[in-house]
């Protein structure tokens, strides 16, 4: 594959993209699209909504229109279809929440070169960490897993299944999608008990209380009870060394009914480890944040399998935005 060829230009454009990052990141955290909604607002109306200095705000509404997140004229200012939709907090598309967990993230990366030369983290995870966190981590996934999982959904064959468990499943999306997906389906949502009060809310929202439950749990710690036909583990072995991610799976092996089926869902490296992209970018964000997490290939993923007595394993080609992949496999 040919090498990219940098210009001056295009590597400062990298350099300083941050600075749009935090235009958007501040915006949200102030709530500028929600405050806007439908109306079309002066710069000092919406100062005053936000009870912050004409100032600073207005610049943010300009970067905001420069970026197309707002649109500008004759003065006033009103939401981009893109900040109305996905930026406000009323839009059933709403995806802030990441955005703010994405926010949080940023000061353990300007410590990047500290954490490459130790190979040490240089923040709690997200997942443990406090209120405001926990909610921006869980609901951020809620967030990307409503875009993602109905086009993921489909592509699994769960017809024969009647139970499944979503293994580390957070809010629940993907028991829910599959629930929806497969009438038939019932499923067990299994994590911490932190995240028990998102879960239920999110499976209520869809009224599906009495075909999911949730159970507290801890997959590095504590046994899984029961039998299941189908076991999802959606983005949980990136945040784990290999020791753990083999553990973990075997446990998930060993709590499926004959033939059952194993599905892994992740960020997936290709078998060299140097792309796509966002991976290897996340494999960095997992050292910033844990122990022993990375992102995996897809042979280091079958071999964890193979290694739990799981048979057939094979990748399923699916389309996301951020090359995430599936591989599944029959216990």
């Amino acid at each position: 594959m040919a090498t990219a060829q940098f210009n001056p230009g295009e590597l400062l454009e990298i350099s300083g993209y941050f600075w749009k990052t935090c235009a958007l990141h501040a915006a949200v955290k102030l709530d500028v699209f929600t405050v806007i909604g439908d109306s079309h607002l002066s710069g000092e109306e919406i100062s005053q909504k936000l009870n912050g200095a004409h100032k600073g705000v207005e610049r943010l509404l300009n970067a905001l229109t420069a970026m197309d997140l707002l649109v500008k004229t004759d003065g006033i200012y009103a939401n981009s279809p893109a900040g109305k939709s996905f930026l406000a907090k009323d839009s059933e598309k709403y995806i802030g929440h990441i955005i703010m967990h994405h926010h949080h993230l940023m000061e353990s990366w300007s410590h990047l070169d500290q954490a490459v030369m130790t190979g040490r983290p240089v923040r709690t995870r997200s997942s443990f960490s406090d209120d405001e966190w926990r909610e921006s981590f869980l609901m951020g996934m809620f967030n990307l897993a409503m875009g993602l999982a109905p086009k993921l959904v489909p592509l699994i064959d769960l017809s024969s299944c009647r139970h499944l468990l979503d293994m580390g499943g957070g809010p629940g999306t993907y028991a829910i999608h599959f629930c929806l997906n497969n009438p038939n389906l019932k499923a067990t949502v299994y994590d911490l008990p932190t995240t028990r009060p998102f879960a239920e809310k999110t499976i209520k929202q869809f009224k599906l209380e009495d075909r999911i439950q949730f159970v507290d749990g801890n997959y590095l710690t504590d046994a899984i009870e029961g039998r299941f036909d189908a076991i999802w583990l959606s983005h949980i072995l990136h945040g784990e060394g290999s020791d753990a991610c083999r553990m973990m799976i075997q446990k998930a092996v060993g709590a499926l009914a004959p033939g059952g089926m194993i599905i892994i869902h992740d960020f997936i490296l290709n078998n060299p480890m140097d792309g796509p992209l966002f991976p290897a970018l996340f494999s960095l964000n997992m050292l910033l944040g844990t122990e022993s997490g990375q992102s995996y290939s897809e042979d280091q993923i079958i071999d964890m399998l193979a290694d739990a007595g799981v048979k057939d394993s094979r990748r399923i080609a699916v389309q996301s935005p951020n090359d995430s992949g599936i591989i599944v496999g029959r216990a």
